[in-house]
């Protein structure tokens, strides 16, 4: 491969939450690692790679002049994200005055929100569901309404669209938030799937909030459908949300960004976003999207697509081969694996807190599934080299969902009179 995403970078003390927070967030960061084990980091949605060397780049060009006044966005910004679109999604018709900055994917969400259902309302949300909405759309007052996606019998997630329709009815609602690809299961939807619930939240007059920032993180076999895509009424009542943040590994630039093309929706979500004063742009952030959207970002965001697919497929297969009474939905875009523990956890006579504990025990971090509605769930972040991947699974096999069967084992084995037992 032409970019390196083989080399383990040390993170420590480089304002890295997913390595130096262990212990320090109680209920939400991996307990410290027994002394002996390093720290791998599968919890944080951001990656252990080098990003595209075009980003920082345009940065340190940037950071070069003294200067960092007030600015406006430069017209190379809003080139860049059109022709990101064009070619990776095959967007068409997309001008500047479609594209409004965000300081967050969360933020355009709750400001969309404000500008058009009020506190109280409900809001339609599939489940599992990202812990971002969860927190972000209750803190600013607002009820959510789940609607769980089902696995279907060859293990894919669905949306069940009767009972979407069934919940819109029963609560009045007139929003709903999409996440595409989803997160945490990973799926990338199908275009009749995406038509189908717009065509419910048509039918229900709802404004759709699609949250796309995954859309570039997409493995083989798989096409990202821009929700705006499929009718021109979808194309009217959803803002989209995009970042590079989550592509390149830029979350601690913040730098997201909307496509609405509805003037009277894009006018309303930013009147609240605007009053705020919180939206505004970072010069830097601004020349990291454009040093990330060059002919280098895409052959690196191709490379990186190959090398999450290995990931997951070692992964997976290892979870197939060793750990039984664990599922879970092969991913079909984004690097994360929601683990199913259940079965395992009612026959090993564990919880999925033991889990956290031991897995944290040995410098495997990964996260609770609880907060995104899997209630005996882990998600693991699989975006780092292949080599902390080999080894987590077998620090994982050793001394957390193996090292209990094969005591089992041992003690089945052993005469009655044996003293071994428990030693």
């Amino acid at each position: 491969m032409k970019y390196d995403f083989t080399s383990i970078i040390d993170r420590h003390g480089m304002d890295s939450i997913a390595v130096d927070s262990w212990g320090e967030i109680p209920g939400m960061a991996p307990n410290a690692p027994d002394e002996g084990f390093d720290r791998i980091p599968m919890w944080v949605a951001d990656m252990n790679f080098a990003t595209v060397p075009t980003v920082q780049e345009h940065i340190i060009q940037r950071a070069q002049h003294p200067m960092f006044g007030y600015f406006n966005p430069r017209s190379e910004y809003f080139d860049r994200i059109i022709e990101w679109q064009s070619r990776r999604n095959g967007v068409e018709g997309l001008a500047p005055e479609h594209i409004g900055y965000e300081n967050g994917v969360l933020g355009g969400v709750v400001s969309t929100l404000r500008a058009y259902v009020q506190p109280g309302d409900a809001v339609l949300v599939h489940s599992p569901t990202y812990i971002g909405f969860t927190k972000s759309i209750e803190a600013a007052g607002y009820r959510i309404v789940h609607s769980p996606l089902q696995l279907d019998d060859q293990s894919v997630w669905r949306m069940d669209f009767e009972d979407m329709e069934r919940k819109l009815a029963q609560n009045h609602i007139h929003a709903a938030v999409f996440c595409s690809p989803h997160n945490p299961c990973g799926r990338v939807w199908e275009r009749d799937e995406i038509e189908r619930a717009m065509d419910i939240y048509r039918e229900h007059d709802c404004v759709v909030i699609s949250d796309e920032i995954w859309s570039d993180i997409i493995l083989p076999g798989h096409k990202h459908i821009p929700t705006q895509s499929v009718s021109e009424d979808a194309r009217m009542r959803t803002v989209a949300l995009y970042a590079p943040s989550k592509t390149f590994n830029l979350a601690g630039l913040v730098g997201s960004y909307h496509i609405v093309y509805n003037e009277t929706l894009r006018d309303r979500m930013c009147a609240v976003s605007n009053k705020t004063h919180y939206n505004e742009m970072n010069v830097l952030s601004m020349h990291a999207l454009i040093g990330a959207y060059q002919p280098q970002g895409y052959e690196w965001a191709d490379e990186l697509n190959q090398v999450l697919a290995d990931n997951i497929e070692y992964f997976c297969d290892y979870v197939d081969e060793h750990f039984e009474g664990v599922s879970y939905s092969r991913p079909q875009g984004t690097y994360m694996v929601f683990l199913d523990c259940t079965e395992w956890c009612r026959e090993h006579g564990r919880d999925i807190q033991w889990l956290l504990d031991e897995g944290a025990r040995v410098g495997v971090g990964y996260q609770d599934g609880r907060p995104f509605h899997g209630p005996c769930h882990i998600r693991v972040n699989l975006a780092l080299p292949l080599s902390r991947v080999r080894e987590a699974c077998d620090r994982l096999d050793r001394y957390v969902l193996g090292y209990r069967d094969r005591t089992i084992q041992v003690l089945r084995l052993a005469p009655a009179s044996s003293t071994c037992v428990g030693a």
